[in-house]
């Protein structure tokens, strides 16, 4: 998973309102009760000492923020007076949280998103193609292909003196309606760095648009004949095949990095481990099991790489005045300003991981610990 979407936070000095809240609003008391868990969260901020500036600015994004149907949960990010980053959760949070603390407190954020994968789905038939894409942190793209060949669009019935030329007239359309839409897919893809690229519709011209298509994203490719174009159509098979596919990309991702983790023979295992590393800038990918009611702490200085189990190795880094804070707090702060990625596990894919958390490194050397006496 990468993490650049959370760089923002970690670029400004807190201490920092991190709040978590169910703001589904699909009831006929619902709006009563957001205010209720609001009022909850907003008690809980100021009794741990919270700057009553910024929890206004917090509440203005409560009860402003754009409602969405359906339940849903929202992340709100502040410090100083202002709102530095708002994210809409797909489904409420396991609990309402209200934390005010030096770092920001994105570990939920992170876990509920779990790996994130871009794709694109086109939809086409043979007139054009509509074409969606999201990238990896979330942010949607669409496109709309109208054919720029609109005549003579279905074959003729055999017979006729005619017959030739107006079925090399339909396939030359079909197939030039393809290739703008093959073009305008590919352009999506390449700015959202695709993983997956669906292609639905009309069977004819999701086989034309998938020939076209650059070769980088043949491995990528899923063709069906799932959906359609005409208003009021069923998509629910279309997007069932979507959520499945971008399902086993995450699982294909998560099983990789658990097979990396593995070759190294217990290399950067362990909590000691990780942090070990990442004061080196030697973390490629940590791994961490989701533990909501984890509650470790680690102690930093200002600098990502100021991490440490004890004080007194800050110390020894001139830090004059090291921090307590959450332990994963300090870690996904580490891991942004190294620029290294993240795996999100549920604990029964990683149930013999040290401490909860490991990881693949960029490199090995005489000093890395747990390397034996190499």
């Amino acid at each position: 998973m990468q993490l650049s979407f959370l760089r923002p936070l970690y670029n400004r000095p807190g201490p920092w309102c991190s709040v978590y809240m169910d703001a589904s609003r699909d009831t006929q008391d619902a709006r009563p009760q957001v205010d209720l868990r609001w009022r909850a969260l907003k008690g809980d901020l100021l009794g741990q000492g919270a700057d009553p500036v910024t929890v206004e600015a917090v509440e203005e994004v409560v009860r402003r923020h754009q409602p969405m149907p359906g339940d849903y949960g929202i992340a709100v990010f502040a410090t100083r007076g202002r709102v530095v980053l708002t994210e809409y959760l797909s489904a409420p949070p396991l609990r309402d949280l209200a934390s005010w603390s030096a770092l920001p407190h994105t570990m939920p954020l992170v876990a509920q998103r779990g790996e994130q994968v871009a794709w694109v789905r086109v939809l086409a038939d043979r007139t054009g193609a509509d074409a969606m894409a999201v990238s990896a942190g979330g942010v949607p793209r669409r496109a709309q292909v109208k054919g720029g060949q609109s005549r003579q669009l279905r074959r003729v019935q055999p017979g006729g003196w005619s017959q030739s030329r107006y079925q090399r007239a339909a396939m030359e359309a079909w197939h030039q309606n393809a290739g703008d839409a093959a073009a305008a897919t590919a352009d999506l893809a390449e700015r959202v760095g695709a993983d997956v690229v669906l292609v639905a519709g009309d069977v004819r011209a999701t086989g034309m648009i998938a020939a076209q298509l650059p070769e980088r994203w043949q491995d990528v490719l899923v063709r069906t004949d799932a959906g359609a174009r005409d208003v009021g159509a069923d998509d629910t098979l279309m997007d069932d095949i979507m959520v499945q596919t971008v399902a086993e990309v995450a699982d294909r991702r998560i099983a990789a990095a658990l097979d990396r983790f593995g070759v190294q023979e217990d290399v950067g295992a362990g909590l000691d481990a990780v942090v070990s590393a990442l004061q080196r800038n030697q973390v490629d990918t940590m791994l961490i099991v989701d533990d909501p009611s984890a509650d470790g702490e680690l102690w930093v200085g200002p600098e990502p790489t100021e991490i440490a189990t004890d004080p007194g190795q800050l110390a020894g880094m001139s830090v004059a005045d090291p921090q307590r804070v959450r332990a994963d707090a300090a870690l996904l702060r580490a891991l942004i300003g190294t620029d290294a990625d993240l795996t999100v596990l549920a604990p029964e894919e990683a149930p013999e991981l040290t401490d909860g958390v490991g990881a693949v490194l960029r490199y090995v050397d005489a000093s890395t610990p747990g390397r034996g006496n190499g």
